[in-house]
């Protein structure tokens, strides 16, 4: 059984990375890795916990080599 999609919140988002905001966002703009936020509504966006994670996971792998 597959587990349910995740969405976070930028909140969420800046506690997982231990990153704020605008650094966020510049990921977002310079960054073609970062994953991209889901709209949620007019004026709402949501991250996938899986591509974070993934994200976070490839970063980490990536420096031990």
């Amino acid at each position: 059984m597959e587990s349910p999609i995740q969405i976070l919140r930028l909140p969420d988002v800046e506690k997982r990375l231990g990153m704020s905001r605008p650094t966020i966002y510049r990921w977002l703009q310079k960054d073609p890795c970062f994953p991209r936020p889901v709209k949620l509504g007019s004026h709402s966006v949501g991250w996938v916990e899986s591509e974070i994670n993934a994200w976070l996971g490839a970063r980490i792998q990536s420096r031990s080599r």
